[in-house]
């Protein structure tokens, strides 16, 4: 599925601003309204897998709603069209995404969660960069025809949906937890624990300064990449993504926890500063390559920090809480950086990010020191 869906990602900011006419802000409310509607979605679809006890029926929904929606890509014909298909496939990630998660969980051998996290990771990034590498061939074979490449997305995402159905099993499903009613309830909340919310807000602060990739996209290729190569932005962090990831998970298991996550926050820091001031498509690709590495750090390891510290009849609605208040930072910092990208141009677009982040990390260090969540490992 993200072959699928990174095929037609990598090429539609582009597309909105080339052949649509849409702006930065534009671009930016997108993916932020997306990604919220995925986020929102996941608290939803978390809870619901707890009542039920079943993961795999919510995550086949997800999946076959992410294969639908890439036909409307194809036929977008303005950007409120594009809003409408991004909304679907966003809509199928949410759907997916707590119930997967908290599967992975329900099936990871003990004492490996942090490696089965990040190797989950680690695949799902594979896809993220075959994706857009199959996406630039496509687009040298039918002379840069968008709709023609958005089209052939179709293909994985329905070979994704088979292997789910057939190959996926969970274990029996726990009839104890049918019994709660709605899927906030303040006392199921309070049982989340202070750990939970130090997580939280470790996650919520990266998400306000990891805005959406599109804008990397949009600043390699206003520093000179051809928009038949723009899919090159994804491969190249996606690949230090894949390679870092199960290391992360991994070594996490290991007791170093705090060590991977303060590299995270540094290795953001020091992409948005080369973004920023450096010029040259070189310096593009080592910022977009150090995106990667933050991503690698930090998106397994809260993850498993989720898991960690929800208990396991909770587990997918800890998940959908913990999405449904980063999604909410990654719209907030998309239509930031879009704004801010329109009015003063991409240097003030990852400025920015540096400083959220650079707060973010003595945040999270304070919040270490005072026992407020336990990275300290």
């Amino acid at each position: 599925m993200d072959i699928s869906s990174e095929m037609i990602h990598a090429l539609l900011p582009v597309f909105l601003v080339t052949v649509l006419g849409a702006s930065a802000l534009t671009v930016g409310a997108i993916e932020g309204i997306g990604e919220a509607t995925a986020s929102i979605t996941k608290l939803f679809s978390g809870w619901l897998s707890d009542r039920l006890g079943q993961r795999k029926m919510l995550t086949v929904i997800g999946y076959g709603l992410g294969a639908a929606s890439k036909p409307l890509f194809a036929l977008a014909a303005s950007p409120s069209w594009v809003l409408v298909a991004r909304l679907t496939d966003r809509l199928g990630k949410g759907t997916r995404g707590a119930p997967r998660d908290a599967l992975v969980a329900d099936l990871a051998p003990p004492g490996a969660t942090g490696a089965a996290y990040g190797l989950r990771q680690s695949l799902d990034t594979v896809g993220a960069f075959v994706g857009p590498l199959v996406a630039i061939m496509l687009m040298a074979a039918f002379q840069d025809d968008f709709r023609l490449v958005f089209w052939s997305a179709l293909i994985p995402g329905f070979i994704a949906v088979c292997i789910l159905v057939l190959a996926v099993h969970e274990p029996r499903p726990d009839r104890t937890r049918a019994a709660r009613r709605a899927p906030i309830a303040w006392q199921e909340l309070n049982r989340l624990g202070p750990s939970f919310w130090g997580v939280i807000g470790v996650g919520v602060v990266i998400n306000l300064a990891r805005f959406s990739e599109a804008f990397l996209i949009l600043r390699a290729v206003d520093q000179g990449l051809a928009l038949t190569l723009a899919p090159l932005v994804l491969v190249v962090m996606n690949v230090v993504y894949a390679l870092t990831a199960y290391p992360a998970g991994a070594l996490s298991d290991r007791g170093k926890t705090g060590v991977i996550l303060v590299g995270g926050f540094a290795a953001l820091i020091a992409a948005d500063v080369v973004l920023a001031i450096l010029p040259g498509i070189g310096a593009v690709m080592v910022g977009i390559g150090l995106w990667g590495l933050h991503m690698g750090l930090t998106q397994g390891l809260l993850a498993r920090l989720v898991a960690d510290v929800a208990p396991a009849s909770l587990r997918g609605t800890a998940f959908g809480v913990f999405n449904l208040a980063t999604g909410i930072a990654i719209l907030l910092a998309s239509v930031i950086a879009g704004g801010l990208w329109d009015w003063a141009g991409p240097q003030a677009t990852f400025l920015t990010g540096a400083g959220i982040t650079a707060v973010g990390l003595m945040a999270a260090i304070a919040a270490t020191e005072n026992r407020n969540i336990d990275i300290s490992d």
